[in-house]
């Protein structure tokens, strides 16, 4: 870019080197002949947020992805109706400029999300282990819950609402013919690990799907699909998350 496009949209997390937003934006900037641009903020602290923005006077919304889904709500001067409920931000919309500027959170990971697993949700699918409880975690978990979902959700350590990894047992995966990774675990470049759960219950009944989708096939499915599960990656939630923040950008 030469000259300063018109409108800035960005990108904040840590690290971003696993993303495709830039080059998805930018490649559709171009192609539409919209003059905007993409950029990327590799954020080591929350803190930085603030000042980030203020080099970027044209700068008009930001995506947010691990770990600030949660961490920049006290950034928001508003927030929509579901990303509160959620309780996790991926779309941020600038209102004013300067002095008088605002910032709007919202959510469309769970539309993305929900869009994408709706197809195979069926009669047998109605109980489902969410893996982790991050932002994107929440927005799943709100996402199942209005396909009509039971849901349990698992993290490291068990509190109330939520199992340890320890605590899933073969009969727990039976009874859950969903599971869900929203956890970073397998993520390119470590390739080689997954969520520690009993793989072995699995069965073709289930729909293992996964947030990530780099690489395109995770360990997580590569293992599920050999007890004869069904397995989705997370690309198409990406693009249909990535396609509800332009909408909510341009709105």
């Amino acid at each position: 870019m030469n000259k300063q496009p018109a409108k800035l949209y960005g990108l904040i997390g840590y690290p971003l080197g696993h993303s495709f937003s830039q080059d998805y934006f930018n490649k559709m900037f171009e192609s539409e002949g919209i003059d905007a641009g993409y950029l990327n903020f590799e954020l080591p602290d929350i803190g930085d947020l603030m000042e980030a923005i203020a080099q970027y006077p044209n700068l008009c919304g930001l995506n947010v992805t691990i770990p600030y889904k949660e961490q920049v709500i006290p950034y928001m001067d508003e927030m929509d109706s579901v990303a509160a409920e959620i309780g996790a931000v991926n779309v941020i919309k600038f209102y004013g400029s300067g002095t008088n500027l605002r910032l709007k959170g919202y959510n469309s990971d769970v539309i993305g999300f929900t869009d994408s697993i709706a197809p195979f949700i069926n009669d047998k699918r109605k109980k489902a282990l969410v893996l982790g409880t991050g932002g994107a975690a929440k927005a799943v978990c709100y996402g199942l819950r209005q396909l009509g979902l039971e849901v349990q959700s698992v993290s490291r350590t068990s509190r109330p609402g939520v199992i340890s990894y320890g605590e899933i047992t073969p009969e727990t995966v039976a009874d859950h013919k969903v599971i869900v990774n929203t956890t970073p675990l397998g993520m390119y470049p470590h390739v080689d690990s997954c969520p520690d759960i009993p793989y072995s219950a699995l069965t073709s009944d289930h729909l293992c799907y996964d947030l990530l989708y780099n690489p395109d096939t995770t360990l997580f499915m590569r293992k599920a699909a050999e007890h004869g599960a069904e397995t989705k990656n997370g690309l198409e939630m990406l693009l249909l998350q990535a396609f509800a923040a332009w909408q909510i950008w341009n709105r």
